[in-house]
């Protein structure tokens, strides 16, 4: 069983994924910090400092106007629809799509495209010279390919 693990834990896929995911908790990192850094601040000023997290709705309770959504939820017996912090959610997954679109387009421009080249020759496997691709039988030793 220990050998089953060891070969399991060891084969390229499983080492692939664990590199990919350590990669992809450092690239989260990047793509937050190009969010919140680069490009929320334009996107305040372009709402004029809207800040979305302080819109709720109060289900049950009293609450003075104008009171901060923590301080309306630390009250006793108040229950608040949050609707802010969804859209806040919402323009921070668009925001956070956005940039990893950019990210991955910028990438993919970077990277050249090899085009896959179908074989036009394969091995006889009876006398391992090189053969058409659509050969039926060798033409050196006449053997069925």
């Amino acid at each position: 069983m220990l050998k089953e693990f060891k070969e399991f834990a060891l084969r390229g896929n499983v080492m692939d994924l664990a590199v990919g995911v350590i990669i992809g908790g450092a690239f989260g990192k990047i793509v937050t910090s190009f969010v919140n850094d680069i490009l929320m601040p334009p996107f305040g000023l372009l709402l004029g400092q809207v800040n979305f997290v302080n819109l709720y709705l109060v289900i049950r309770g009293q609450v003075p106007a104008g009171t901060p959504l923590s301080e309306a939820q630390a009250m006793a017996g108040v229950v608040t629809w949050n609707y802010g912090s969804f859209i806040n959610s919402v323009v921070d997954f668009t925001l956070i799509t956005f940039a990893i679109f950019l990210v991955i387009r910028a990438v993919n421009r970077m990277r050249k495209i090899v085009p896959i080249v179908e074989p036009t020759t394969k091995t006889c496997p009876q006398c391992a010279t090189e053969i058409p691709v659509k050969a039926k039988r060798c033409p050196h030793c006449t053997s069925q390919v």
